[in-house]
């Protein structure tokens, strides 16, 4: 046995352990279950965002996709800054009416604010739809990590099922608790892995972060900015917008803001997190060290170049630590899109079809659910092949449909009804679906400028759901007449 495997090994029996210590002392109702009693203070409520936000994607498709892309990938570093921003805004009246109305998922809010169990079954049903391929993200990069970390000693399908196991177990005992305190483990290796990774490579192989970006230039001109053409400025600009108003649309990301104890805590966190995003670029630094070193990787393959050139760098015993922070990051996001997927079935699915179930019945049903939501998403897992980068981004185009009629919703008076919230809602989705299954884009317009045919097409989308949200909205105001005192 190589000496990698141990450090691997041990960090999904410390994942499951701290999973199984974190029910201790709780009754683990629907409540405690998924929103963790709405008690969890800024530091909890850090962790669990920070879990959720740096995962796979973080570890390895961000280095990938500078490896593989170069200069766009400067996206990733720049939509979760702007989202913050936004947050600090818009969260804390999320989290106070969550509260007053006692709600357990996104989609309850829907249902709340639009007094529309009809919109709350749609948006349960994007969110479902948009989470298995986010699922599928992290049991991919799962794999990645133990097979190239564990050096072939393990198959990425034997980590894959593995891993979904062990995410599924700890969550169905200790829901979002477990999470917590997993992602704590997660925060404290990652930012020293990734700060360390993205230090000493560039200068352990060009002599600093300068000579490094000059090799890479004169290697590969204009890698390191964005082209003119593809992914251009356009398709950067209009990337960075989709992602930073479809950040929180994640439901497992919205959920989570109901764990809070109060709006204080949320804010607080909106103004740190911004600074724990600059670990980003550590991970570009891997990725473009990656460049020149471990050439030929294309493809779905780019996604492994933090962990060949690591392979190549270090000690077995040190790529096995690095495995082990790669666990974590796959496993800690899981388990809450696990949480979040088992409870939108079983609270805003199943509900929807027999009002009469109670919070028991629920919960009961949402823990039984969450091993099957693990199955589909394993057999996606093992038979798709895009890259992670690519994964994410086809989830944000369909939640951030649900962004125009959620901002609406917080208005004094909101514009939008709730024929015209579905209908948007459908549009967007509509649009994003046959982008995927037919392989579209707006190249194949040639009439278009050069800058628009760049654009991504979730703005497109997102744009046709707005219209036809207004458009509708606008159709189906309701009237009220005052009623006339005696003349």
């Amino acid at each position: 046995m190589n000496s990698a495997l141990p450090f691997i090994a041990a960090a999904a029996l410390l994942a499951l352990a701290l999973g199984f210590l974190a029910r201790r002392g709780k009754d683990m109702n629907l409540e405690q279950w998924t929103v963790g009693g709405r008690g969890f203070g800024a530091i909890f409520v850090f962790v669990l965002l920070a879990g959720e936000i740096y995962t796979t994607f973080t570890f390895l498709g961000g280095s990938g996709f500078a490896y593989g892309k170069g200069a766009p990938a400067y996206y990733i570093l720049c939509y979760g800054t702007l989202a913050y921003v936004l947050s600090y805004f818009m969260l804390p009246p999320i989290w106070r009416y969550a509260r007053d109305h006692r709600l357990y998922s996104q989609s309850d809010f829907f249902v709340r604010k639009y007094d529309s169990p009809a919109l709350g079954v749609l948006v349960a049903l994007v969110d479902i739809v948009a989470l298995i391929p986010y699922l599928v993200l992290q049991f991919k990069g799962l794999g990645i990590i133990v097979e190239i970390a564990g050096y072939g000693a393990i198959s990425s399908t034997v980590a894959i099922w593995t891993g979904a196991v062990v995410v599924a177990v700890y969550v169905i005992v200790s829901g979002v608790h477990g999470s917590a305190w997993n992602s704590v483990a997660k925060d404290t290796l990652i930012l020293g892995i990734v700060i360390f990774l993205g230090i000493y490579l560039p200068y352990h192989y060009y002599g600093g972060l300068g000579p490094m970006f000059e090799a890479i230039e004169q290697a590969k001109p204009g890698f390191t900015v964005l082209p003119p053409q593809g992914q251009s400025l356009w398709w950067f600009s209009s990337t960075v917008l989709l992602t930073a108003l479809g950040f929180y649309m994640w439901p497992h990301t919205f959920a989570s803001i109901y764990t809070a104890k109060g709006a204080k805590v949320i804010r607080k966190n909106a103004i740190v997190l911004p600074i724990y995003q600059l670990i980003l670029l550590f991970v570009f630094f891997v990725g473009f060290a990656a460049t020149l070193q471990v050439p030929g990787l294309t493809g779905s393959n780019i996604d492994l170049a933090l962990f060949k050139l690591s392979a190549k760098t270090f000690d077995p015993w040190f790529v096995g630590v690095i495995g082990a922070t790669g666990v974590f990051t796959a496993l800690v996001p899981g388990s809450m899109i696990l949480l979040t997927a088992a409870t939108l079935i079983a609270n805003n699915l199943y509900r929807a079809v027999n009002p009469s179930a109670d919070d028991r019945q629920v919960s009961r049903l949402a823990k039984f659910l969450v091993p099957l939501v693990a199955l589909v998403a394993v057999f996606f897992t093992l038979k798709g092949g895009e890259t992670i980068v690519a994964l994410l981004l086809m989830g944000y185009s369909l939640v951030t449909q649900l962004f125009p009629s959620l901002v609406l919703s917080l208005a004094h008076r909101n514009f939008a009804t709730r024929e015209g919230a579905a209908a948007g809602i459908i549009a967007g989705v509509a649009t994003v679906a046959v982008v995927s299954l037919t392989g579209a884009n707006l190249h194949t317009l040639q009439w278009l400028p050069p800058g628009v045919q760049d654009l991504n097409i979730g703005i497109i989308a997102l744009a046709v759901n707005f219209a036809v949200l207004i458009v509708v909205s606008l159709a189906t105001r309701r009237v009220v007449v005052p009623l006339r005192g005696p003349v």
